[in-house]
């Protein structure tokens, strides 16, 4: 399936959610390899996971643990990005063996010049933000219109949240984020998964 943005898929943990997002035309899928994070999974797991995939970028998601033991894992599951939750110093990032994506909060009453250089700072450090997770309300008129201007200046991906109270293409169409992040779920029982929601998405933004 050909989609009209990049696709990244976090928290994928089970066989189902990794061939089916595959299968869809995701580019991306994103492993917690940090035993703090949730949904944690053992390197030896994520080697086993893709193995059942190809065509897509393997993502492995870090908090607390040091750039030597990230390099360690990036290198035993092959992780093409990793996917960093807390900001790390420049020579930290420097030492990375792979590109590293930065997960970012919205911050509604966040300063807008406060926003700007939370970005332009790590621009040149990093390969893209992930705005994984959007605000209860829906974006005002003005929120939208800077969130449309940094899509424009910085590589920031969206989660579908951001899309409320429009459809998921059409933000696309209007913001132009660098891609779509979808969220990963449970099987039911092994092998058996629910793919009603993550199907809606995916149709809505295949190239017509």
């Amino acid at each position: 399936m050909s989609l009209i943005t990049p696709v990244l898929v976090r928290g994928i943990n089970n066989l189902s959610d990794a061939r089916y997002c595959a299968g869809m035309g995701a580019d991306y899928l994103t492993f917690r390899l940090d035993p703090v994070l949730p949904e944690f999974l053992q390197p030896e797991a994520v080697q086993e996971l893709s193995g059942w995939v190809a065509g897509v970028q393997l993502v492995g998601e870090f908090d607390t643990l040091p750039v030597e033991e990230i390099n360690a894992i990036a290198q035993a599951c092959r992780l093409d990005y990793v996917l960093l939750h807390r900001r790390r110093t420049p020579e930290e990032l420097a030492q990375l063996r792979v590109p590293a994506l930065k997960l970012i909060k919205w911050i509604p009453d966040m300063l807008l010049e406060d926003v700007e250089k939370r970005f332009r700072d790590q621009q040149n450090q990093v390969a893209g933000f992930l705005l994984a997770t959007a605000p209860s309300e829906p974006l005002t008129t003005m929120q939208r219109t800077q969130l449309i201007q940094q899509c424009r200046t910085y590589k920031i991906w969206l989660g579908v949240g951001f899309a409320a109270p429009l459809s998921v293409r059409r933000l696309v169409e209007e913001v132009q984020p660098t891609g779509i992040v979808l969220e990963g779920g449970e099987e039911i029982k092994p092998g058996l998964r629910d793919f009603t929601e993550l199907e809606a998405i995916f149709e809505q933004l295949e190239e017509e």
